[in-house]
């Protein structure tokens, strides 16, 4: 499932060809996604100008004149790409239809938006943007990890007395928004720590710094385009290359890449989800 810097680098590849435009067409082709779409959902997005993109955790937003915000997430397949952009900054034609393009937004300005997902994962809603934060997927979020929000207090604040493993703590959406199984394991990794340990039992200088860490491993993920592993593709239909530099993740039973370790990647599973560590030097 696309990450904090997927949805980030999608989110800013739709809007040089979003923001601003208005939706001159809306194209729904099934009822449903994860759950059923929002009623007239089509006409509710028909003329409507964009006016701005933005993003919240997992999910992108696009706000319109209406009043009302569209949410979109990707869900384990999903994409949203841009073809025919007059901005010139996307060169690809409009390509034919495919099986599983679900939503297709005919913007006014020549560019298509289409959200494609085989798998039907993913979703669209509507809501009042001025109560968008107490919508129901919004409203259990944490701070966003470039935020004011997200800092060493908040973070020494929510490991305290907490037994889960620092792993799942750092899943925990309500602690911290976006953050996901690849980028939390490279975290782990730059700071040392074993995925396994109680997030309560680590010293609050070590939870501090992780902070920095988180923040520095996200922006160059999205520098990277993201990460592409099996379906993930950037607005213009390209891949992401931050998997190229996982350091730990998906390297199960390589050598360690820290520099004077001579431990190798291992791998268990925590809560349903492949964890990898080096055994030697994250403890």
């Amino acid at each position: 499932m696309p990450e904090l810097p997927e949805v980030e680098t999608v989110m800013r590849g739709l809007a040089p060809s979003m923001e601003g435009a208005v939706i001159a067409r809306a194209d729904v082709n099934r009822p449903d996604l994860r759950w059923p779409f929002p009623d007239r959902m089509a006409d509710r997005l028909t003329g409507r100008q964009v006016i701005a993109m933005r993003r919240r955790s997992k999910y992108i937003l696009a706000d319109l004149d209406s009043g009302e915000t569209l949410l979109v997430h990707l869900g384990m397949s999903g994409r949203m790409t841009v073809s025919g952009d007059p901005l010139g900054q996307f060169v690809h034609d409009h390509p034919a239809a495919a099986k599983h393009d679900h939503v297709v937004l005919h913007m006014d300005n020549g560019a298509r938006v289409t959200f494609n997902d085989p798998r039907r994962f993913g979703a669209m809603d509507l809501l009042d943007t001025a109560g968008a934060e107490t919508h129901k997927l919004l409203s259990v979020l944490g701070p966003e990890p470039f935020g004011n929000d997200f800092n060493e207090a908040h973070l020494v604040a929510a490991f305290a007395g907490r037994r889960t493993p620092v792993k799942s703590a750092l899943l925990d959406q309500g602690i911290i928004a976006g953050l996901g199984n690849i980028y939390v394991c490279e975290v782990l990794f730059r700071a040392g720590l074993s995925p396994r340990r109680e997030a309560g039992r680590i010293a609050k200088p070590r939870v501090s710094g992780l902070v920095p860490i988180i923040r520095q491993v996200l922006s160059e993920a999205i520098e990277a385009g993201g990460s592409s592993l099996k379906d993930f593709r950037q607005a213009n239909g390209e891949l992401g290359y931050f998997q190229h530099q996982f350091d730990v993740y998906g390297r199960e039973n390589a050598p360690c890449r820290r520099e004077g370790c001579d431990g190798e990647v291992l791998r268990i599973t925590q809560s349903g989800r492949s964890s990898f560590y080096c055994g030697k030097c994250q403890r």
